[in-house]
């Protein structure tokens, strides 16, 4: 019998860090344990590095068509780093959506603004932070980090963490599974809010 309730719209769930704040590990976690939750697919004018696999690490496009799909608004949100682009797409994000399947982004607080703008109301922002600058600069130095890679992350991770209030949630990632937790309750939350409701 099929059910009759209205299908509930999706969500876009922004998680934004400084570089070392665990991000990536707590973002690997939740999508693992949620088929609900899928990961954001980016567009690049890098090329492939090695084991990289078209449509599922990245969509990998000259400048050219990169800036067709900026002049045409196909991306939610774009950057220039490192002299390399980077966005991502609108039309499999909406059809995601609108299917009632939620959409993970790893992005910057730049990007946080933009896909905002471009889709007021679907969007749930969580910045993780770390307890503090000197636990950031250890983890970084604990994972292997250059010297000179540390000094760079550093030198950006205040900047970063001074747009924190711009998000809906703040999470400090002191212990991973809590954590990892309040990201299951902020989802679950979010997922339920009435206006989400078909």
């Amino acid at each position: 019998m099929n059910d009759p309730r209205p299908r509930r719209r999706g969500l876009c769930l922004v998680l934004a860090a400084p570089s070392g704040a665990g991000k990536t590990s707590l973002s690997r976690a939740l999508l693992a344990e949620d088929p609900q939750l899928s990961l954001s697919v980016s567009v690049t004018t890098r090329a492939p590095r090695m084991g990289e696999v078209e449509g599922k690490h990245y969509y990998f496009v000259d400048q050219q068509k990169f800036d067709e799909m900026v002049a045409n608004g196909a991306l939610l949100e774009h950057a220039h780093v490192f002299g390399r682009s980077y966005g991502t797409p609108r039309l499999p994000v909406e059809t995601t959506l609108a299917a009632g399947g939620d959409v993970l982004f790893d992005i910057d607080w730049q990007g946080y603004r933009q896909v905002r703008a471009a889709m007021p109301g679907d969007v749930v922002g969580v910045f993780i932070r770390p307890p503090s600058l000197q636990a950031l600069e250890m983890r970084l130095l604990g994972r292997g980090d250059t010297a000179e890679q540390v000094a760079r992350r550093m030198a950006h991770a205040g900047a970063e963490m001074s747009h924190a209030r711009e998000f809906d949630f703040l999470v400090e990632n002191i212990d991973f599974d809590t954590a990892l937790a309040d990201l299951r309750a902020i989802l679950r939350a979010s997922r339920l809010a009435g206006f989400r409701q078909g």
